[in-house]
């Protein structure tokens, strides 16, 4: 699996919500709007996309492997703390 061109948006934090992600997965998928939050105990995770559908949420896209979930977060948390440390936005600047 290769994580390529992620991009981070820092947004004004917003209930733990503090910057959005994409990125393309294996050169051949785009994935959007993964929402990066402050955990409570210190650190950050992701959160993937939903769409309201009447009462109940749909998942829009999510790993659905704990050692996959994990290295895609260990990629994309790693960028954003670089951009809040360095101010880059897109991967191939680093």
């Amino acid at each position: 699996m290769s994580i390529s061109e992620i991009q981070i948006i820092p947004i004004k934090p917003q209930e733990g919500l503090v910057a959005f992600a994409s990125f393309v997965l294996d050169n051949n998928l785009y994935l959007g709007s993964v929402g990066i939050l402050t955990r409570p105990e210190g650190g950050y995770r992701l959160l993937y996309p939903t769409k309201k559908v009447g009462i109940r949420y749909i998942n829009i896209f999510h790993p659905i492997n704990k050692a996959f979930a994990e290295s895609i977060e260990k990629e994309v948390i790693g960028k954003f703390e670089d951009v809040m440390k360095y101010g880059r936005h897109n991967k191939a600047d680093a």
